[in-house]
């Protein structure tokens, strides 16, 4: 509503040139859908919020940056003093809120034209909005839903929540939908396919503790991709849209548009600045802003020999003492909350960004990998109501084997039951580490209260609905806000 409220601007003209007149001229033929949908797709590009702070709000990461005022609004949320007046979570809640109303744009014109590829098209745009709709579900809870229309100013004050499970169900009936029309493969990548869509389904159902229904939806992606075989290469430009790319948001480095006034129009992606060294010389990275720093904690949570842990966190003074073994210099400046370590999935490599270097990473965000979908099917099928440890046990020991480097058992979990779940909690940690996952599996699993320093049960499993919302709208806040 906000963003809306900004961006009317009401000036005296030709009526035949108003918004509502001019958007409803706008779908005369298959190619403004076409445009509009790619619309539809942009705001993806302008979630690094959400996953800083899936780490950043979990025992992942501490927030960083220079000083304890550097992004107030991350500070706060690290430190779980954070209240409605957050523009971070403004930042979110806005954001997700522009990609359902590029959506429910197309959705109110839908019926303008028929042409071929339309079910294609608006199974993207379901998808898109059950995204979009998912990401505001895991961070407040019930929303404002509206699925038919765009949200217009004059609809301020209108508004209301609905429950968290009649958004839940909105978000399953448009995955639905998506699933009846979306391709088991596309040409270009960065497109939605139907194994995209069943996993995020198979996702949400987790969500909500369906596990059986999570476990059929996923078994249908299953089979389908396969682990890249050496992590190390998974987070590199190497490892863009690999063999396990289930959905992967695109970045471009090739933007022409950059401005500090907006950051999100560039196609690059702003969060990767976020995580680099302060004031970095020397080779292989770039400069960044020393934010969403991992801890000791999870350093320390993998085993001898795992290589992720070096492919998710980079030992700067390790690294540093390397380097100089080599003879060749690094020097770096330490920034607030230093921990010696940073995200190496989304750190600023040297020569990976363009235009305005700050703004211009082109690292694609891996929002669904093959990893993540076998350790959900691994917990689905351990969880359910008839058990299937069995299955669930060699979805995870894939994920293990690949960790390790081993093709036999020696690395194998071989628990079952109560224990066997925690061994796939404990998995999903170390393999999605610095992804923006964690927090919202402390959450859902109910493990956040006894993982998170300052977490308080019964509050902080949803942030509070922003405070703008609530002065426009009077939408009714979240426990203990």
């Amino acid at each position: 509503m906000t963003l809306c409220l900004a961006a009317c601007d009401y000036v005296d003209y030709d009526p035949k040139e108003t918004y509502q007149i001019v958007a409803a001229d706008y779908f005369q033929k298959s190619a403004d859908y076409e445009a509009a949908l790619v619309g539809t797709y942009d705001p993806l590009q302008w979630m690094y919020l959400n996953i800083l702070i899936g780490d950043i709000a979990s025992d992942n990461s501490l927030s960083g940056g220079e000083s304890a005022t550097d992004v107030l609004g991350l500070q706060e949320i690290d430190d779980y003093r954070h209240v409605p007046k957050n523009n971070v979570l403004l930042d979110v809640w806005k954001r997700c809120y522009e990609g359902i109303n590029r959506a429910n744009y197309m959705e109110e014109y839908k019926n303008n034209l028929d042409f071929k590829g339309k079910r294609q098209i608006y199974a993207q745009v379901y998808f898109l909005r059950a995204y979009f709709y998912f990401e505001l579900v895991k961070f407040f809870g019930g929303v404002p839903l509206f699925t038919e229309k765009r949200l217009m100013a004059d609809d301020s004050g209108t508004l209301k929540r609905a429950s968290k499970q009649q958004v839940y169900a909105q978000i399953q009936k448009d995955l639905k939908n998506a699933i009846a029309g979306l391709p088991t493969s596309v040409a270009q990548k960065g497109r939605i396919t139907k194994f995209a869509a069943q996993a995020l389904l198979g996702k949400v159902y987790l969500y909500q503790d369906k596990f059986d229904l999570a476990a059929q939806q996923l078994e249908n992606v299953i089979g389908v991709y396969s682990l890249v075989s050496d992590y190390s290469t998974l987070f590199t430009s190497a490892g863009e849209n690999s063999v396990e790319a289930v959905f992967e948001v695109q970045h471009s480095n090739q933007s022409n548009w950059w401005d500090w006034g907006c950051m999100i129009c560039s196609e690059g992606n702003i969060g990767v600045i976020h995580n680099g060294p302060r004031g970095y010389a020397g080779a292989d990275y770039a400069s960044g802003w020393s934010f969403n720093v991992p801890t000791k904690d999870l350093y320390d949570a993998y085993e001898a020999g795992d290589a992720r842990r070096a492919a998710t966190i980079l030992d700067i003074e390790a690294f540093k003492v390397s380097e100089e073994a080599k003879g060749r210099n690094v020097s770096y400046v330490k920034g607030y909350e230093h921990t010696g370590y940073y995200n190496h999935k989304y750190i600023p490599r040297a020569g990976e960004s363009g235009a305005q270097l700050e703004l211009n990473y082109k690292n694609n965000y891996r929002a669904i990998r093959y990893a993540d979908v076998l350790l959900m099917a691994a917990e689905a099928h351990n969880r359910k109501a008839s058990p299937d440890d069995v299955k669930a046990k060699k979805y995870l020991n894939q994920v293990r084997r690949r960790a390790f480097g081993v093709s036999d058992a020696s690395k194998d979990v071989t628990s079952t039951g109560a224990a066997l779940t925690q061994a796939i909690w404990k998995e999903r940690r170390l393999e999605l580490a610095m992804e923006g996952h964690r927090f919202f599996d402390l959450v859902r699993t109910g493990e956040a209260a006894t993982k998170i320093k300052g977490f308080q049960k019964g509050k902080h499993e949803v942030f509070p609905i922003p405070l703008e919302e609530m002065d426009i709208s009077g939408l009714k806040q979240n426990k203990g806000y």
